[in-house]
């Protein structure tokens, strides 16, 4: 019995490294298309009619997402918890009821209504969710596409503090 215990958590084990790996491929495949030019956006108007300033001399965290997206779904807690610590800007793209949506789930995290998507295209942003993290000298370190956990945000801008 304790054979088979010690073959299938070698199995696990190995499935869990192995779609580590392919996840983090197929995110830096998706990401090579993405603008990385010094980040353009300055200020923006938010769902509340706020006005958002970046502060420039922070790192900034800017993720793309949609409220039919499941994958935005399971990762919308980790983007509300690294946005309780570093700056954040969400930019939701081609979805309805964002504000209902951001209520239903407890989200309170600075958000833009990409309606049309000009946002989304100026990034060259194709899946969804992505985020790029920008240092505070507003150039690109880090882009993810697909799921990132808390702790990857996290050490992810810790390191664009750096």
């Amino acid at each position: 019995m304790k054979n088979k215990i010690k073959k299938y958590l070698k199995e696990i084990i190995f499935f869990a490294f192995t779609l580590f790996i392919l996840t983090n491929i197929i995110s830096l495949y998706k990401s090579k298309d993405l603008n990385k030019s010094i980040l353009g956006i300055t200020s923006v108007e938010l769902l509340d009619n706020s006005i958002f300033k970046v502060d420039k001399s922070k790192p900034i965290l800017i993720h793309f997402w949609a409220t039919w997206c499941p994958t935005c779904k399971v990762e919308a807690s980790n983007i509300e918890r690294i946005s309780q610590n570093f700056q954040v800007l969400s930019i939701a793209v081609d979805s309805k009821n964002v504000q209902d949506y951001l209520n239903a789930n407890g989200l309170t995290f600075k958000t833009v209504h990409d309606r049309d998507g000009q946002i989304a295209k100026y990034f060259n942003i194709s899946v969804f969710p992505t985020t790029i993290i920008y240092d505070n000298n507003q150039e690109m370190v880090v882009s993810e596409v697909g799921y990132t956990s808390t702790c990857g945000l996290w050490l992810r801008m810790l390191w664009a503090n750096y």
